[in-house]
This record gives C-alpha cells, sequence and structure tokens, in this order.
C-alpha cells in the first residue's frame, strides 16, 4: 500500500537514497601507522584484534571516503521527496540533514509503525536501518552527516 502518515494517508517519494554507514578497523603498528600486509590473511590477526578494541579507525559512508561528495553527491530538484534510507554496522548513530530535517522518520526502519515527524536528528541504533524523508524547499548545499 506504500508508505503511510501516522493517520494512514499515502505519502510519495520521488527517489530514494541508500547510505550505508561503515566501522574500518585497521591495525596499526607501534609507532601509529597503518600496517600493509600482501594479502587478507596476513592481516586477519591483527584485524581481529584491533576489532576486539571497538574504536574503529575510520568510518565511512558507502564504503570510503567521499563516497557520497562530488561525482558521487546524493541530489535532489526543489520539490523533490527523497526517502533516505541509513543503515548502520555495529554502532548506534545520528543522522542529521544540515539545511534540512526528516519531515517524516522511521527510526526503527518498520513502515507498520508510526512515523515520526520533523526531527532534526534521528537515532539508528547499532546493527539496525532507519528511514527519513524530506522535501527539499529552497536551492542549495544540503550536508548529510
Amino acid at each position: 500500500d506504500g508508505l503511510k502518515d501516522q493517520d494512514g494517508k499515502p505519502l510519495h517519494y520521488d527517489k530514494v537514497y541508500t547510505i550505508g554507514e561503515f566501522d574500518l578497523y585497521i591495525p596499526k603498528d607501534a609507532n601509529g601507522k597503518f600496517k600493509k600486509y600482501g594479502s587478507l590473511a596476513e592481516s586477519f590477526g591483527d584485524t581481529r584484534e584491533t576489532m576486539r578494541g571497538l574504536i574503529p579507525s575510520h568510518i565511512v559512508f558507502n564504503g570510503k571516503k567521499g563516497a557520497l561528495t562530488g561525482a558521487g553527491a546524493l541530489t535532489a530538484k526543489v520539490g523533490e521527496t527523497v526517502l533516505f534510507i541509513h543503515s548502520t554496522a555495529n554502532r548506534d548513530t545520528r543522522p542529521h540533514l544540515i539545511g534540512g530535517h526528516g519531515d517524516w522518520v522511521w527510526e526503527l526502519g518498520k513502515f507498520d509503525d508510526p512515523p515520526a515527524k520533523n526531527l532534526e536528528t534521528w537515532f539508528i541504533r547499532g546493527g539496525s536501518a532507519g528511514v527519513a524523508l524530506y522535501t527539499f524547499k529552497q536551492p542549495g548545499v544540503y550536508a548529510y552527516v
């Protein structure tokens, strides 16, 4: 039946963007420099130990630095409504659209739950996904952080 607001009225969107937030755990040597390995198999033990510390060396969107900037930027026109699907691997996160907000937000990613309305920042639990719907009202650069 499509997306609905808390009163059961249909919600429309023009585009869908998926943002995956990933934690990377790259081992460092005694001098704090990132280690290099000849193969993934060689890095396994050190990487596993780094991951056990639960402090990522890098946190990236869609798998790499700059994935959502430049040619990879998420674009929309004034008047378009975008559905943002945000997933995270291990850690809680709080997405925020600078210059905008979540008109409608499903923090738990369950569309049969009533959506929250007009959230500046929304909470996504580790290992989960959440969704926000926003209609762009004016031209400009909006930063998704």
